[in-house]
């Protein structure tokens, strides 16, 4: 089955100066973001992916980005100042609302509220239509790494440095559940697209799958790369994911039997020589895109066979 999966590199792009660690989609398919540790929050395009655009400066380092669809804003996790609500349309600093001076490792959004992930423990959350601080919940002492919100279930998903995942009603913000099974620091946790799996992804390499169904039983896991976990995505059809490491690999999954299909490494693939931190699997022609420290973005045509048909096929019909 893996033989089937075609995995090309087609662009390689520079300019930021400092580690890149996340990227967010925007409301077109061919276009992202990306921030780093050189403050810079970077708009790429993948018809023209060597030109990327300055969208805002910040003068710390960002780890986390979100999209808001409803009214074209981007929020920027800034470092040990605040949340920065960017009107994209002319680029201008809509609100910026100061938190603790921690770093912010995450950003989730539902229509109603605003979660960000702090490296204190804290879960702030704002208000998503004035993005007012409303709230602040601290369940550990240890970091609030990774968020996902189930907008079919209500609830939000929180990984911590204390190895624990905790899941919260996200309008009450009571906990509801306590996952336990990982031995080291949570990086990633990602509901699949129906909401009823949550995927989890720590330092210890393990990949865990949960029933968010059945009050989160755990149906299994995976040693799924040789270092820590740093992103988990999805495709845009769901059918697939992809993994990405501290070990520099990044690795592709069926995402109903949890086979491994693919591995996509620097001595097979030219990927990237350090850490890959986060991935963004684009609807535009199947492209997944992926960050590093290494301070490069990398471009990759994913070829899933009849599957990749099936999106030149939407991607025709979308522009006719």
């Amino acid at each position: 089955m893996a033989s089937k999966i075609q995995v090309q590199k087609i662009a390689s792009l520079t300019g930021h100066r400092d580690c890149i660690y996340t990227l967010e989609r925007s409301g077109e398919d061919s276009i992202f973001f990306s921030g780093a540790g050189d403050g810079m929050v970077v708009a790429w395009n993948l018809n023209d992916p060597e030109n990327g655009e300055l969208m805002a400066k910040m003068t710390s380092s960002v780890y986390a980005l979100r999209y808001v669809p409803e009214r074209n804003l981007l929020l920027i996790g800034q470092n040990h100042v605040g949340v920065q609500v960017i009107d994209l349309a002319n680029k201008q600093i809509l609100k910026s609302v100061p938190l603790p001076k921690v770093a912010i490792f995450d950003i989730a959004y539902s229509l109603e509220k605003v979660y960000v992930a702090l490296g204190n423990g804290a879960v702030c959350v704002l208000n998503s239509h004035t993005f007012e601080l409303e709230t602040i919940i601290r369940k550990s002492d240890q970091s609030a790494r990774c968020l996902s919100y189930n907008k079919f279930t209500g609830e939000l998903a929180v990984g911590y440095s204390d190895n624990v995942v905790r899941v919260f009603d996200a309008t009450s913000m009571a906990v509801k559940y306590e996952l336990k099974s990982h031995a080291n620091s949570v990086f990633t946790v990602a509901y699949t697209s129906d909401g009823k799996l949550l995927l989890t992804g720590s330092r210890d390499a393990h990949l865990r799958v949960w029933e968010a169904e059945n009050q989160y039983k755990e149906r299994g896991y995976l040693i799924a790369h040789m270092y820590a976990i740093n992103h988990i995505a999805f495709s845009p059809d769901g059918r697939y994911f992809a993994t990405c490491s501290m070990d520099k690999s990044i690795k592709i999954w069926d995402a109903e039997t949890f086979k491994l299909l693919k591995v996509i490494d620097k001595v097979r693939n030219a990927s990237h020589g350090t850490s890959v931190n986060k991935l963004f699997w684009s609807a535009h022609k199947n492209q997944l895109v992926s960050c590093s420290d290494d301070r490069t973005i990398s471009v990759w045509d994913i070829n899933l066979g009849l599957n990749y048909e099936d999106y030149t096929i939407r991607d025709q019909a979308k522009n006719v």
